[in-house]
């Protein structure tokens, strides 16, 4: 994530902390003492050295302006990096969810499923409060990984010359979605035993339906404990900077996809946004983010209903009956009662 933080402090970091910490009143009695103390305690990462620019990247070359000299913390300020992870992965997070979910909700979500029996009142608003709501959590607990990757405790390599053999920068994105598909099967699969699953992953849960806006709503500890595979990976295995940042798209990008209810992949490998749903209806079944692999292993595979892949059975009464009834049947084993507040018919009728 170093050429995500350049770029932050290239056009952002630099003049913000020159701005707000500024270098001249580093002297100053009136210099906020906490900016001194941690300063000063710089040492318990290493001794405090001056920031020299050495690009993040062959790729890129950004000159630094000379606002990256002029604030009391430095680019290689330990703080200030931590400081600019969270808020490039809480403003920047939600920035990328709601251009991805809101342009997947104008041009693919099928806006029938208002209709269905278990789409909920104000759903899609209470989607967008949850999500916002756990994204400052969620950034806060993810940006130490960050600072660890930019202070090189990760494996992470810029030249395809430095690949640790011929053709790893090609194999590492096979070996990146099994390593994470597996863990964060397991880990979501933890989500749902019963002493964690009403705190932690009902939330999400809650989206019996989901509109690409639930891609995100979760509890904030749910969201960031699927996310560590991610993270971990680069400090096991060498990963190619660029790749990094592309792999760290896309996951949002799918993660929104498998909430957008536009079932194309009728696949037996892939668990794409079908059986996904399968998910969300009937709780204890496609733990899986990308494939179908472990879930296969594991005993948990379902298979979507052939009913969603015909237009005019998807979104047809009959089959919502059929999944309204199952549904209800395992969330009195999963849930007990239902506590959700469902879409009268009249609203259904207006909406």
């Amino acid at each position: 994530m170093d050429i995500v933080l350049e770029l932050w402090d290239t056009f952002i970091g630099d003049r913000l902390y020159s701005s707000l910490l500024p270098a001249s009143l580093s002297a100053s009695t009136s210099f906020p003492a906490f900016v001194n103390a941690a300063n000063s305690s710089l040492s318990l990462f290493g001794a405090i050295e001056p920031f020299v620019y050495e690009p993040a990247t062959q790729l890129i070359h950004l000159e630094p302006s000379k606002y990256a000299y002029l604030s009391a913390w430095p680019r290689n300020n330990i703080y200030r990096q931590f400081t600019s992870f969270f808020l490039i992965t809480w403003v920047f997070g939600l920035l990328v969810y709601f251009t991805v979910a809101t342009l997947s909700y104008i041009f693919i979500w099928d806006k029938t499923t208002y209709k269905h029996p278990k789409f909920l009142k104000n759903q899609v608003s209470m989607e967008m409060k949850q999500a916002m709501g756990a994204m400052p959590l969620m950034a806060l607990l993810t940006a130490p990984f960050f600072v660890l990757e930019v202070r090189g405790y990760a494996k992470l390599y810029d030249a395809v010359a430095d690949e640790p053999f011929p053709y790893y920068s090609i194999l590492q994105f096979p070996l990146f979605i099994l390593f994470t598909d597996f863990f964060i099967y397991w880990i979501h699969r933890g989500l749902h035993h019963p002493r964690v699953y009403k705190t932690l992953h009902k939330p999400h849960h809650k989206w019996i339906m989901p509109s690409p806006f639930a891609s995100h709503a979760f509890h904030p500890l749910d969201g960031w404990s699927q996310s560590v595979p991610y993270h971990v990976f680069p400090f096991i295995f060498p990963l190619q900077k660029v790749a990094y940042v592309f792999l760290f798209g896309f996951i949002n990008l799918w993660t929104v996809f498998i909430h957008d209810g536009e079932y194309v992949a009728n696949s037996p490998v892939v668990n794409g946004a079908a059986c996904h749903t399968m998910h969300h209806l009937y709780f204890n079944y496609n733990y899986g983010q990308f494939t179908t692999l472990w879930d296969r292993m594991g005993g948990s595979y379902r298979k979507p209903n052939e009913e969603l892949f015909r237009r005019e059975t998807k979104m047809g009464e009959k089959e919502w009956s059929r999944q309204a009834k199952e549904m209800e049947d395992i969330l009195k084993t999963v849930e007990g009662e239902d506590d959700r507040s469902y879409m009268t018919t009249a609203q259904k009728k207006n909406s």
